[in-house]
């Protein structure tokens, strides 16, 4: 629970997430797996509309998801 709140940490999972997202060996389709799903759910309508904690979360839990994932596939980080 501790690393979740750790700054480093989100700092490391972005920064994976962007070399990950700039590999030219990284399929497109994997590419797509991180990418949809995030910006369809920042542009759907929320519930609560002008507070974007919820979207924010989501973005975060996607991306350790696809972090961690595509790491391992890819050897990247």
């Amino acid at each position: 629970m501790r690393k979740l709140l750790s700054l480093r940490h989100w700092r490391n999972t972005f920064s994976l997430i962007f070399r990950i997202l700039k590999a030219r060996h990284v399929r497109i389709s994997d590419k797509l797996l991180f990418l949809v799903p995030v910006l369809v759910y920042w542009v759907m309508p929320d519930a609560l509309p002008f507070l974007p904690i919820d979207d924010i979360a989501v973005t975060m839990i996607i991306a350790e998801w696809f972090a961690r994932r595509m790491g391992r596939k890819y050897n990247i980080g």
